[in-house]
């Protein structure tokens, strides 16, 4: 079965990116702690604060959100990790402190363990390998956010900030129907207002 051309492309893109990413990781080493202090500040003006907020726990070369997800948890916020439940299902969020026990979750992603309280977040802290001006992102390729995101939209208000390099921005990323809009990005440079169009 032949692939449409934006799927194709997507593919091509992500190959791409994910060998970049390292030499990225290296240019900016603090970027982290950078976009922890970009984001606290804008967060704590929102009507989200201190709800429960969700991250990720980085695998290999992916932008490391852990001191914005430490920082977050000493200002009072509930802070949750995504677990994959069923392949076509949204991601559920577990919840997470610093000092808790992660489990192997297979692919190198690592999650609270299945008895951990599941937290509904009203603001997401999502990965990505690219964004582009507008506010979409291009993800891993298995729609986990996309479908996330669409049912949280559903139930109400969430703020959705895509975490990244600055040298992930790019001319436009290639979208399909399904593909959900980021509200914000922050990167080490600071926090994108995506436009919209």
């Amino acid at each position: 079965m032949s692939l449409s051309p934006i799927v194709e492309t997507k593919r091509a893109l992500r190959r791409t990116l994910r060998a970049a990413r390292a030499s990225w990781r290296m240019a900016a080493l603090d970027a982290g702690h950078a976009v922890a202090g970009h984001l606290l500040p804008a967060l704590s003006a929102t009507p989200y604060r201190p709800g429960p907020v969700s991250a990720y726990w980085p695998m290999g070369d992916e932008f490391d959100v852990r001191p914005a997800l430490q920082a977050l948890f000493s200002a009072g916020w509930h802070c949750a990790l995504p677990v994959v439940v069923a392949r076509e299902a949204p991601l559920v969020f577990r919840a997470w402190q610093p000092g808790d026990r992660l489990v192997d979750a297979g692919f190198g992603t690592s999650v609270p363990p299945a008895d951990a309280p599941v937290l509904v977040p009203r603001v997401l802290l999502v990965p990505l390998l690219a964004f582009d001006a507008r506010g979409f992102r291009l993800g891993y390729g298995g729609g986990y956010y996309d479908r996330t995101l669409a049912s949280l939209r559903r139930a109400g208000d969430v703020l959705a900030i895509g975490i990244g390099y600055a040298a992930q921005e790019i001319d436009h990323v290639p979208r399909e129907p399904f593909d959900q809009r980021l509200d914000l990005i922050a990167t080490e440079r600071g926090l994108l207002h995506p436009a919209v169009a």
